[in-house]
């Protein structure tokens, strides 16, 4: 898997320079222009927004362009069309104006997805998006745009859109899930003995490592409710279940958050939230906790954004009481659009637990580095890679044999590759494979587990 990993990485960088040179401003490139008589009227139509009438010409000549050289210019002009002619429609029209933007939409995709790297058709996506209020795909594309160093006068253009994206926003939600083999679903060691004073002591009731196929289910929805110019009271909530045959291993979490967000310049924004979260584990309820998050978004520049977060809460657990405590969680994240067709991601934390038994209370740091690519052919990978630190409190005899205290450190690797060629109602199933490792100082508690994940994701 970590050969895997540093593959991908490699092709991913050796890709970089390949991509920069074609992501260029500009309409698609000149040697695909169409020489079709047809085509060229449509384009004297357009110069002269006489959009409905170029939609005539363009309409057949897109449905079978498939094998044409001229595709892309073809493509790029129906989907320019539908758009401006969507937004000649009055009101009252709104069901041909969506069904005019579906049009766009899935031309200027069909051009993506042979040549990511055209900055202008990704703009035109980007608009239709904007029209047609998904606000969240629009905003992924105008980001890349902005990757390509566009001219002065469109980058505030596309600024102008943002602002407009953020004033209008009142309702968001997602939702996902995936299928989740899974080698070692506890996250269990696979030692049966333990060693006390240097003599052998074999575990009761060992059952060693369990492997599974579960379904993973998440969703959430947020509404934002304007109570000035630049604040708005943010209400919303989380689910996540995952479920493996067998309840033992199933777990759930709900999660509530309520609270102010201020926009404290075009490019600032913050937000301080109550939150609460009940955890479900095998069936039961496993704790609750109620505390408060504070997040801090900043967009450093066109292509750089950072995101921070802080968080305390106090854990109250059903049984076991010991594990009752208080939990800090710190930190930071970033995310560089280096070109319309390569992004990459990192951050770093820290976390605290306190619980009332001294032998659990531990302090975690963490580092992730990741990176994706899109591809021509319509793939696009990806890979992550993760390390995370945890000392622990309090002597951990006879796991640890001198008594001292338990030092883990934990590394996860994956790789993600999907085809945005292949999807259904917008979503394109995404295979995601994930090799990770703890190593302990304290008996019983290393482990190895591989798992995967098929998720389906929304992409364009």
């Amino acid at each position: 898997m970590k050969k895997s990993v540093v593959l991908i990485i490699c092709i991913m960088l050796a890709a970089i320079t390949h991509f920069a040179a074609g992501d260029a401003v500009a309409a698609p490139s000149q040697s695909h222009l169409s020489r079709d008589p047809k085509v060229q009227a449509a384009r004297g139509l357009i110069k002269q927004r006489r959009y409905f009438e170029a939609l005539k010409l363009l309409h057949p000549i897109a449905r079978e362009s498939k094998g044409r050289a001229d595709r892309t210019d073809v493509l790029f002009l129906f989907g320019l069309s539908a758009i401006e002619a969507s937004r000649r429609l009055p009101p009252d029209r709104a069901k041909e104006k969506i069904a005019l933007l579906d049009e766009a939409i899935a031309a200027l995709r069909a051009i993506l997805i042979e040549k990511p790297g055209l900055v202008r058709v990704r703009l035109e996506l980007a608009r239709a998006f904007f029209y047609k209020r998904e606000d969240d795909l629009s905003r992924r594309h105008f980001d890349r745009v902005l990757a390509g160093k566009p001219p002065k006068a469109m980058v505030a253009n596309i600024n102008r859109f943002l602002r407009i994206m953020r004033a209008r926003r009142r309702w968001s939600a997602h939702f996902g899930f995936s299928l989740a083999p899974d080698t070692n679903i506890g996250a269990v060691s696979d030692s049966e003995v333990i060693y006390i004073y240097d003599l052998p002591f074999r575990r009761d009731n060992f059952e060693g490592e369990s492997s599974g196929l579960g379904f993973v289910f998440w969703g959430g929805w947020e509404y934002q409710h304007p109570l000035d110019k630049r604040v708005r009271l943010r209400l919303g909530a989380d689910v996540s279940r995952r479920e493996y045959e067998g309840s033992h291993f199933d777990q759930m979490t709900i999660s509530l958050h309520a609270g102010p967000r201020w926009w404290i310049s075009p490019n600032t924004e913050m937000s301080l939230l109550a939150s609460a979260r009940q955890r479900r584990s095998g069936g039961y309820v496993h704790s609750h906790e109620i505390g408060a998050r504070f997040e801090l978004e900043r967009r450093l520049t066109s292509r750089i954004r950072l995101s921070g977060r802080a968080s305390i809460h106090a854990r109250d657990y059903e049984r076991d009481k010991h594990f009752d405590g208080s939990q800090l969680d710190l930190a930071l994240v970033g995310s560089w659009v280096l070109t319309p067709t390569l992004q990459v991601r990192g951050g770093f934390g820290y976390a605290a637990e306190n619980p009332e038994s001294r032998t659990w209370r531990n302090r975690s740091r963490w580092g992730r580095l990741g990176a994706s690519i899109a591809l021509p052919f319509g793939f696009t990978v990806g890979a992550n890679a993760e390390l995370r630190s945890t000392d622990y409190s309090g002597g951990w005899f006879p796991f640890v044999s001198d008594n001292s205290s338990r030092e883990d450190d934990v590394r996860i690797f994956s790789v993600s590759v999907f085809n945005r060629a292949f999807t259904t109602f917008g979503f394109s199933p995404q295979l995601i494979v994930v090799e990770e490792e703890r190593e302990s100082n304290a008996q019983l508690y290393d482990y190895k587990r591989t798992r995967a994940e098929l998720r389906f994701v929304r992409q364009f």
